[in-house]
């Protein structure tokens, strides 16, 4: 017995010794058996729970800790032990992979970057190449250089944002009831408070999800909630019944389910169209109210987090308005810190996090924004510099090109803007006097309660408190936290500790990363023995958190963010607010927090001992503890809403002013499209040409009532041109002034037919093109010099087989128009959007025709965008709407399937198999569809009975 305990902790000491590549390198365990205290007990709490986050191992030690035979204990932790090689062997293998997939990967990207920046630098004129190119403020600006705000220019501006997920409210917010829920949801929603009261601003709309589940409060569920400012007030302009800041709930998604928002991609779309739908309405509404004569459009919308950014992205080019994103935490971080822990594969990470899906959001949010908020120079240069659409050096030369009026070709990256996050001064803390006591010229008042519930768990409340604010996740580092606390006896004798972890319930209950985190600080505790040192309350309000800053200030302690990367860090702005000095870590926005407030000490969250030791000089200098209290409360102005609400205001005048074309009440009178009920979508692209004609066919005959011949309207949408279109209906004696629109060249052209006489059929007919629908989708379009770039570029698109290149991409102008270039393709690439991403080219890239033909359109022109275009000009309501398509399509195809409108699937052998081009796609169809809506319909043949049995099931008429 005695020599299989001495085996087992042989053994895991071998692991430790051959697999520091493979666990993460030298750790505290490390250091702790090199000492000669090494146990496994601390091991499997510090590498196993916490490391691997493998529930069940822990579990399994649980289950042999309980073993009262010592003989079954220790075949248990033998078990163990070969589990944990396993996972050490699988995480080099992974490591193994990756490497080899960058390192084949690399070469080819980097070229095509160097590429990039050399052209540029060719193309710049003479003279040119001198201190802009290369000066960081051409390419980002922070938010007080160069800018001066103009609110007194404007007046009445209406703002909508956009965030998605988690529990939104505009009081008692849940914050840390679940992982969606937290700084972001605490920042968007004070952040539109806060611009609501700002000069100039009429109204702002904060956009999240409307929540109707159980188990969830009923204010999740309402529609609109107004939004109080306690900041500051705007009494200059006058306010009308919709003015001021609101939450407005939009429903999309199952009903009666909460959905993370890992989850919330299929429902995307569905979330846009009934955004769309609001923001039209409201449009109108406050010109009533203000009585303007037109719309009042927004001034900006502005996605938050990558599932807002893609409903931004699609709104912004539906309405034809200008756009801003803010990232938060970025899918690309995230993917190269998973990679690096080894725990998971590429493959595997995908399908937990939907990280695939979320990168290319965050890809098509660059494409789409003229800005993106960053919080800190670090977030643009070190993570927004990880993504095909933005590269520092390239951003520079266009920045200095665009400065001096030079043509860029249709190239473009958008502004990158530093603003720090702002925080609520409505609790600000009042001076202390030499015994720390708070001073108070009114009558005495009460502690908070909630001060009692921290103080309960200390044998000594009157010591420094050091406090620490954050969610029981693995990158909050915690547990180094404890540690460094619990390994230091002087620290330890001069102060406590306070934990605020969120709110829970019980453990047991929790997610499983969570948990795993708790069980490890608990067990830290216990080992350390920390009891009567160690605050960890489960409960707190929101409203309770700037009481517990007090009371941390009152103890003259300090407040520590030791996070592994810190993208925000507005804890330590509050806590500055409060007078409390801090010790932060040095990775991410702490750096330039702490340059311009300059109220703590700065750390290594990896080395426990430097966190140590900063805690305790802070705490036993008072001299120095009361320098960076001074400094804090003297610099924290520049963190206020109002600044950061005035930084956003003078960012967001400067966009260009851009507007949707809404068509009058006379123009809808005259236009056909405008008086149906229903409006039938034929999108089928999976087909050969011969069975498109005759889908038609049966699906206009499907549709045709006698007595209501004209409530039921045909929009033929395709990758042709509108002369393939035609030519391909007269040729088969069909009359092509029976449809209402064609929306042809794979969105980028709307025409809609023209006949002279009193009827079609004695009329010569023609087709006009949507004039204002090119003013929609004109956007950064580099027009001829695009081509003129993108027929040059496409000679370097090879394919090498040996010493043999083969180029895979040729102009054709034949099917090319204004908006549309048109390219055959040899072989299908999916990495030619990263490719033209690279070269900062702003462009859909679609492949239709079985893969065979590529059309390059502006970024916000497709087939679902002129969908909502209709809508938008023509007042078609969009749940009137249905799309006809195949069982695969062109690369827009996923794109027709989600939203407010209904979709009927053709199902049969008619489709064309094995269809090359959604093998481009990065992630699986299911990811961004959701293909069991109610919405969908799948019908089994394209007969005229099948398509008339479908349309009954949605509701339209048929004879």
């Amino acid at each position: 017995m005695v020599g299989n305990d001495n085996w087992i902790n042989s053994y895991l000491d071998a692991i430790l010794d051959a697999g520091k590549s493979a666990v993460g390198g030298d750790r505290p365990s490390l250091l702790l058996r090199e000492r000669g205290h090494f146990s496994p007990a601390r091991y499997f709490v510090e590498e196993v729970i916490t490391g691997y986050d493998e529930t069940d191992l822990y579990k399994t030690w649980l289950r042999a800790n309980a073993m009262r035979s010592p003989q079954e204990r220790n075949t248990r932790l033998e078990n163990m032990t070969w589990r944990i090689w396993n996972l050490a062997r699988k995480k080099k293998e992974l490591e193994k992979e990756e490497a080899c997939r960058l390192l084949k990967r690399h070469p080819e990207t980097e070229k095509t970057r160097i590429d990039a920046t050399a052209d540029m630098s060719e193309d710049l004129f003479e003279g040119e190449k001198g201190e802009d190119a290369g000066d960081p403020s051409v390419a980002y600006g922070d938010s007080t250089t160069g800018v001066s705000p103009k609110t007194s220019s404007v007046d009445k501006l209406y703002i909508v944002l956009i965030s998605l997920h988690g529990l939104v409210r505009g009081e008692n917010m849940e914050l840390g009831r679940d992982s969606d829920t937290g700084g972001q949801v605490k920042y968007v929603v004070e952040f539109a408070k806060a611009l609501s009261s700002s000069p100039g601003v009429y109204r702002v709309d904060l956009l999240t999800r409307q929540i109707l589940a159980p188990n969830f409060d009923r204010s999740y569920g309402e529609p609109a909630e107004m939004l109080v400012s306690t900041t500051f007030k705007n009494s200059k302009q006058e306010k009308g019944e919709n003015s001021g800041g609101y939450i407005i709930r939009i429903p999309f998604g199952p009903r009666d389910m909460y959905l993370t928002k890992e989850r919330l991609w299929p429902f995307i779309q569905e979330f846009v169209d009934g955004a769309l739908s609001h923001i039209v309405r409201m449009s109108k509404t406050i010109s009533e109210e203000i009585g303007c004569g037109h719309p009042v459009w927004p001034a900006v919308i502005h996605g938050h987090y990558a599932s807002a950014g893609i409903a931004a992205t699609l709104l912004s080019g539906a309405l034809n308005l200008p756009m801003a994103f803010t990232g938060h935490f970025l899918g690309k971080d995230k993917l190269e810190g998973l990679l690096k822990q080894g725990r998971q594969s590429r493959e595997e990470i995908n399908m937990t996090y939907k990280i695939m899906r979320r990168i290319e959001a965050e890809e098509l949010s660059l494409d789409a924004s003229e800005i993106v908020i960053a919080s800190t120079r670090q977030e643009i240069e070190e993570q927004w510099n990880l993504y095909d659409g933005f590269e520092v050096i390239l951003a520079r030369k266009l920045r200095a090109r665009v400065k001096r009026g030079a043509n860029c070709y249709g190239r473009y990256m958008p502004r990158m803007v530093i603003i720090p996050p702002g925080v609520e001064f409505g609790h600000i803390i009042h001076d202390f006097d030499i015994d720390g006591e708070e001073e108070n010229h009114g009558p005495a008042s009460e502690d908070p309660p909630i001060w009692s519930q921290i103080m309960r768990f200390f044998t000594n409340p009157r010591k420094p408190m050091i406090l620490a604010v954050a969610r029981p996740y693995p990158e909050k580092n915690i547990t180094t936290l404890v540690k460094a606390f619990g390994e230091c006896r002087p620290l330890r004798e001069l102060a406590n500790l306070t934990l605020i972890m969120g709110n829970r319930e019980a453990i047991s209950k929790m997610h499983n990363t969570s948990a795993s985190v708790l069980t490890s600080v608990l067990t830290l505790i216990d080992e350390y023995d920390l009891y009567g040192q160690v605050a960890y309350p489960k409960h707190h309000k929101h409203s309770e958190v700037p009481d517990i800053y007090r009371l941390a200030t009152r103890t003259k302690g300090a407040f520590v963010n030791v996070a592994y990367f810190e993208q925000f860090g507005v804890t330590l702005i509050e806590a500055a607010m409060n007078g409390l000095p801090v010790i932060a870590t040095k990775n991410g926005a702490p750096v330039e927090i702490h340059q311009v407030l300059n109220n703590g000490l700065l750390v290594d969250p990896h080395d426990q001992n430097a966190i140590a030791d900063a805690l305790y000089k802070l705490l036993s200098e008072k001299q120095l503890w009361s320098r960076c209290r001074e400094n804090g409360l003297k610099n924290i102005h520049q963190f206020s809403w109002p600044e950061h609400c005035k930084n956003h205001l003078s960012r967001i005048l400067t966009l260009g002013m851009r507007s949707p074309a809404v068509g009058s009440e006379e123009e809808r009178s005259k236009a056909p499209i405008s008086g149906r009920k229903h409006i039938i979508v034929i999108s089928v692209d999976s087909v050969n040409k011969e069975n498109l004609v005759r889908i038609i066919r049966n699906a206009i005959e499907a549709a045709h009532t006698e007595n209501t011949p004209a409530s039921t309207g045909f929009v033929l949408s395709t990758s042709l041109t509108i002369s393939e279109i035609c030519s391909l209906l007269v040729s088969v004696g069909m009359h092509p002034a029976g449809f209402d629109a064609f929306i042809c060249n794979s969105g980028s052209s709307i025409y809609y037919p023209s006949y002279s006489g009193n009827t079609p059929s004695n009329s010569k007919v023609t087709h006009v093109i949507d004039r204002n629908h090119q003013s929609h989708i004109e956007y950064r379009w580099g027009g001829e010099g695009l081509r003129k770039y993108l027929v040059k570029w496409a000679t370097s698109v090879v394919e090498r087989k040996g010493r043999i290149e083969r180029q895979m991409i040729f102009e054709d102008s034949e099917h090319s128009s204004t908006y549309c270039l048109a390219f055959k393709v040899v072989n299908p690439n999916h990495e030619l959007r990263k490719l033209m991403r690279i070269q900062s080219l702003r462009c859909n890239a679609l492949y239709n025709h079985s893969a065979t033909r590529l059309s390059v359109t502006p970024i916000h022109a497709s087939r679902s965008q002129a969908i909502r275009y209709l809508f938008v000009r023509w007042g078609i309501e969009l749940p009137n709407i249905v799309v006809m398509v195949g069982e695969s399509g062109d690369s827009d195809y996923e794109e027709l399937l989600g939203g407010l409108h209904r979709t009927i699937i053709l199902k049969g052998d008619f489709n064309i198999a094995a269809n090359r081009i959604h093998t481009v796609r990065r992630y699986p169809l299911q990811d961004v569809v959701a293909l069991d809506s109610s919405n969908i319909i799948e019908v089994q043949g394209c007969t005229t009975e099948d398509i008339k049995s479908a349309l009954r099931q949605i509701g339209v008429p048929t004879q």
